[in-house]
């Protein structure tokens, strides 16, 4: 079965102003914990899976997504879920890196 890849935007009227602390409490509220991560100018994922359901949130540049068949451009605010198991590959785009938060359900 292949599902939409989910998304959600940065809100800045819901959300406030994007900053990693703001992203931090906002993935803490799903249940979440991250790490900050940097990733220089071509970064590439290979294909790849998890053991655990996962969130990857955009802090600053561009990172692409390829999953569940489809393929998509995270940007500044930018939230993916990666759920446990699925197949996905990813990778920096740009001159610029990738700052994300890397997230993980809590036990």
């Amino acid at each position: 079965m292949r599902r939409e890849i989910r998304l959600e935007p940065w809100d800045p009227g819901r959300d406030g102003e994007l900053s990693e602390d703001a992203m931090q409490k906002k993935l803490e509220s799903f249940g979440y914990y991250a790490n900050a991560y940097t990733y220089t100018p071509g970064t590439r994922f290979a294909a790849h899976t998890h053991g655990v359901d996962k969130i990857d949130g955009v802090l600053s540049g561009r990172f692409r997504v390829q999953m569940q068949g489809r393929e998509v451009i995270l940007e500044a605010g930018d939230l993916v879920w990666v759920p446990q198991g699925t197949l996905h590959s990813a990778e920096v785009i740009g001159a610029d890196p990738v700052v994300t938060l890397d997230a993980v359900r809590r036990d």
